[in-house]
């Protein structure tokens, strides 16, 4: 049965690679977005908030780490933090490329716009290009909740076995608690058998010694009276 710390270590575990894989989408929506500054902008801020919550997850393997009491559990966690600090630090360096790409992009895709002047076939062909790559961000987005759905739902199977696991650990303990008590009282009841066994073999010596000096009376008195002479 695994301990309640390799459970925790198991659910930290899946939700760094939940963020990871949602922070690696949003950095994909920011290359294939086509503007405008707004919906970069929007884009942004969510990476920043599932960085701060991959941060924080992080932060939280590292002291799961420091609190083991095995040196090899302790270096083993320590080296999984170590690697996903690095893929964290990965992943910031291809959002900051992104953001330059994304907005180099929508910067020319301005500057066009002004040159060209009333619309034409060029700029409906990028519109219909850029409706295209929103359809396939909507897509990505959407297969990346199904995987946060999925994460979500591991996480809680998770949470539901340490529940079950600090239930039969206390049930144990009553047992065992249980099973002390009753080896003290069969201590306590053999103690007494032998007590009792000893009495008994007691009991039967004094009953012979008693039998003995019976007959041994009942033999003398037997023999001063027929034959006094003796």
């Amino acid at each position: 049965m695994a301990s309640s710390g390799d459970v925790h270590v198991k659910i930290c575990a899946q939700e760094i690679i939940k963020y990871d894989l949602e922070i690696k989408a949003l950095i994909q929506d920011i290359r294939d977005c086509p503007g405008p500054q707004l919906a970069l902008t929007e884009l942004n801020s969510q990476v920043k908030e599932k960085f701060n919550k991959l941060r924080l997850r992080i932060q939280d393997l590292e002291q799961i780490a420091k609190e083991q009491d095995k040196e090899s559990e302790r270096l083993m966690i320590q080296a999984d933090t170590e690697s996903q600090r690095r893929q964290m630090l990965s992943n910031q360096t291809a959002w900051r490329k992104a953001n330059l790409a994304c907005k180099l992009a929508i910067d020319n895709m301005e500057k066009d716009e002004l040159l060209s002047g009333p619309e034409n076939q060029s700029t409906r062909q990028r519109k219909a290009t850029k409706e295209s790559l929103v359809e396939t961000s909507s897509n990505i987005t959407e297969s990346l909740m199904s995987i946060s759905r999925m994460m979500a739902e591991q996480v809680k199977q998770s949470e539901d076995s340490i529940s079950t696991l600090a239930t039969s650990s206390r049930t144990v303990q009553e047992t065992n608690e249980e099973f002390k008590n009753m080896t003290g009282t069969i201590h306590q009841g053999r103690k007494l058998i032998l007590k009792y066994n000893r009495r008994e073999l007691t009991d039967k010596l004094l009953i012979f010694l008693a039998l003995a000096l019976f007959l041994a009376t009942v033999l003398y008195i037997l023999k001063k009276r027929l034959f006094p002479f003796i």
